[in-house]
């Protein structure tokens, strides 16, 4: 299945959900920090948390603005690329929701 046969909002939902996908694994490598590095009393364990956080950025950059990157550059789809910025951004908030709501329904 190729990206191109894919709609903007299923190209947009498919970003947001490996965003969120990626997030989940990051959050899961801070929860279990101590457990996996033990506690790190120095320097190190701000250092490497800025590390994490500011690969992290670059990933979630990565993930959200690769393909409009493609659309807008290569292929001069400005309006495309605009719109699945924003249809990958209403996914999200989407999915915020959703993990709030059953957060809220459990407690």
């Amino acid at each position: 299945m190729k990206i191109q046969k894919l709609s903007l909002p299923m190209v947009g939902f498919l970003q947001a959900l490996g965003l969120t996908l990626y997030c989940s694994l990051v959050s899961i490598l801070f929860w279990q920090g101590n457990k996996l590095f033990g506690n790190v009393p120095n320097y190190m364990g701000p250092f490497l948390a800025l590390v994490i956080f500011t690969t992290s950025a670059l990933i979630s950059a990565l993930i959200t603005l690769g393909y409009p990157f493609l659309l807008f550059w290569e292929k001069k789809q400005t309006r495309e690329a605009l719109r699945l910025v924003c249809y990958t951004v209403c996914w999200l908030i989407v999915i915020a929701l959703l993990i709030l709501s059953i957060l809220l329904i459990i407690k």
